[in-house]
């Protein structure tokens, strides 16, 4: 009998070899577990990020509260205050005289020392009700009807439609139900409430719809306005349209944004931009964008930054090299963003640091990782070696996409407060006038006059610069 039938048939043995498989499918089913246990943590991370997580605070008081109050010295931020000055109009004037007697000990004896002056600026709460007389006729030569129109009618409606609102009354729906994200109900309760004018719930939907309508030529200009760009910062949410699910994408430039709803796909950012683009995008690395072939990339570095921060909560020993050496590499990055703009580093210089951090960083992630969130983050990286510090190498760009975080924010709270669109022509009417509103905001334009002139005028009004 040979050695190895001897330690088969020992029960020592075959008592070690069974302890020795139990362990081996524990070790099996632990993994397992540690693996599936890894990716609900940072699915579970990466909700408690996201914009479209709930308002809802985590459970009982925070362990480290910040201080009440308004901070000292330059961090409490503007005094803002109405300033003591005279408007540059006087509507009314009251005099407030000295009471009878004193408040205080009934004494009738009061002399007057002086005169105050205070102002007071209130909000308009009568409506204005204007009639028109429209003259109609005729034209001699072809016979056709004609009539009248005042630059202040918004419809050339007579007979049972001939009660309108007035140019500021449609502009102010846009406002209030687009850019403020009140839903149409509570438009209405604005008008009855605070304007003392009586509306239908409906008539905020018709209105919306109409003035997009009336405006979609400058929401053309501002897609021409984002597609002539040298840089784009895009973005996108979550979105409902009819109960469904849709997506919202947004398109940031210095002087315009870009608003669409439609489906999760790149076709949205192609028909805007064109596959020929050539310009910088901005963006937070999802995978259509890189479809730009002939665009340059920045890739957002806060999301580099925060996705290292999250695998250092949870990586131990050997595994937290990676992602504390990105996260070195991208401070130095802005350090240096930080010397070139107080003068201290020239274009070339920088440039020139830009590559020598992208061939570091490529370095640190072209190693051999056992920890799958590394080897993830690693192959991230190598797949966009020359996109993390582009913002060096062209100064005119910035280091995130926080431009269309900031953007999108807005649209998401409105998401929140009345669900999303009922109709696919709502959803392309919220693309349109909030579209128009951020630019024109962008642009140092009044909002509401801007509006009110288009729901008055006859033919498209253009985009102001």
């Amino acid at each position: 009998m040979d050695a190895a039938q001897e330690a088969t048939e020992c029960p020592g043995c075959r008592r070690l070899a069974r302890e020795v498989a139990q362990l081996k499918a524990l070790v099996a089913r632990l993994r397992q577990q540690i693996a599936h246990l890894t990716a609900a943590l940072e699915e579970a991370q990466r909700a408690a990020k996201r914009q479209a997580a709930p308002f809802r605070k985590a459970e009982g008081p925070r362990t480290e509260p910040k201080k009440p109050g308004r901070k000292s010295g330059k961090r409490h931020g503007p005094h803002a205050h109405r300033k003591a000055i005279p408007p540059e109009q006087i509507d009314e004037r009251y005099d407030a005289p000295l009471p009878k007697s004193c408040p205080h000990c009934g004494g009738a004896k009061l002399v007057e020392t002086h005169a105050a002056t205070q102002y007071q600026t209130e909000i308009p709460r009568r409506p204005i009700h204007r009639e028109f007389t429209i003259h109609c006729g005729a034209c001699r030569a072809c016979g056709r009807r004609l009539q009248g129109r005042h630059p202040l009618q918004t419809s050339d409606a007579l007979g049972a439609a001939a009660s309108q609102l007035g140019p500021d009354a449609h502009a102010a729906f846009v406002i209030l139900n687009k850019g403020l994200g009140l839903a149409h109900g509570k438009c209405q309760r604005f008008f009855q409430d605070v304007l003392g004018i009586t509306i239908a719930r409906a008539t905020s939907v018709r209105s919306v719809l109409r003035t997009a309508t009336k405006v979609e030529p400058a929401y053309e200009q501002v897609r021409i306005a984002v597609r002539q760009s040298k840089w784009v910062v895009p973005d996108e949410t979550g979105w409902r349209v009819a109960a469904r699910n849709a997506w919202l994408h947004t398109f940031v430039t210095a002087m315009a944004t870009c608003y669409e709803i439609g489906d999760r796909s790149g076709d949205i950012a192609v028909r805007l931009l064109g596959e020929d683009w050539s310009g910088t995008l901005i963006h937070d690395g999802w995978s259509v964008y890189d479809g730009f072939r002939r665009a340059f990339h920045q890739q957002c570095v806060g999301h580099l930054q925060r996705r290292c921060q999250r695998l250092l909560e949870t990586a131990v020993g050997g595994a937290v090299f990676l992602p504390r050496r990105v996260l070195e590499l991208v401070d130095i990055a802005f350090a240096m963003r930080r010397e070139w703009r107080g003068h201290r580093l020239s274009d070339d210089e920088q440039a020139e640091a830009g590559l020598v951090l992208s061939g570091h960083l490529e370095e640190a992630a072209s190693g051999r990782f056992t920890y799958e969130p590394n080897r993830r983050l690693a192959q991230h990286i190598l797949d966009h070696s020359l996109h993390w510090f582009w913002f060096l190498i062209d100064p005119s760009i910035d280091a995130t996409n926080y431009r269309a975080e900031q953007a999108i924010r807005p649209a998401v709270v409105n998401r929140k407060v009345w669900g999303g669109n009922r109709t696919w022509r709502g959803a392309w009417a919220q693309g349109v006038l909030t579209s128009l509103l951020v630019t024109l905001f962008q642009r140092g334009h009044d909002v509401l006059s801007w509006f009110s002139a288009a729901r008055r005028s006859l033919v498209p009004l253009p985009l102001p610069p």
